[in-house]
């Protein structure tokens, strides 16, 4: 981790720009078509296997740190490891429910719009609290021990996106994000 806080930044510009692209699939549904809800699937699976098994653990081991030496922030932080936890309830209901449609099952439209409506505002709640207010801090305090402790907190995980046997699934989703750019 060369930088880990413009890494930080970078995943979560990456992350909002994944967010953005779930929600044009969710605002498809006011044209009366039908969203795309594999690449819907895709995005949420990617941010499920990459965000809360690797990024997130790497930023819990940031936040206990960062607790040890700022105290006052105890609370945040341990609200931003909650909502950690929030977020992957949230994003695995979502998933569940594009697979049950991928799968054939009919799904309320309204059920649709809710899972993916509490997973949105807690991502981009969550993503914009910590840029605000934990970054920074993290910056400031964190000793390059913390970071190699971050660092070493998820081993042997690369991004399923760019990298490993999942290279193939996630071609379309690629393709989108390239396309947004």
């Amino acid at each position: 981790m060369a930088d880990p806080i413009a890494a930080w930044h970078a995943e979560h510009g990456y992350f909002r720009r994944l967010l953005a692209l779930l929600r044009k699939q969710i605002d498809v549904f006011r044209t009366g078509e039908r969203p795309n809800y594999e690449l819907m699937l895709d995005i949420v699976s990617y941010l499920r296997d990459f965000t809360d098994q690797v990024h997130h653990p790497r930023e819990d081991v940031a936040f206990m740190h960062l607790a040890r030496y700022r105290p006052d922030l105890a609370l945040v932080l341990e609200r931003l490891n909650q909502e950690h936890r929030v977020i992957a309830k949230a994003g695995e209901s979502l998933r569940e429910v594009l697979q049950a449609i991928i799968g054939g099952a009919i799904v309320p439209r309204v059920e649709v719009e809710a899972a993916a409506a509490t997973y949105l505002v807690y991502y981009g709640n969550h993503i914009a609290k910590e840029e605000e207010d934990t970054l920074s801090r993290a910056a400031q305090a964190l000793t390059p021990k913390d970071w190699e402790d971050v660092r070493s907190a998820v081993s042997g995980v690369n991004d399923p996106l760019v990298h490993g046997s999942m290279e193939e699934r996630y071609r379309e989703l690629r393709r989108q994000i390239a396309l947004e750019t």
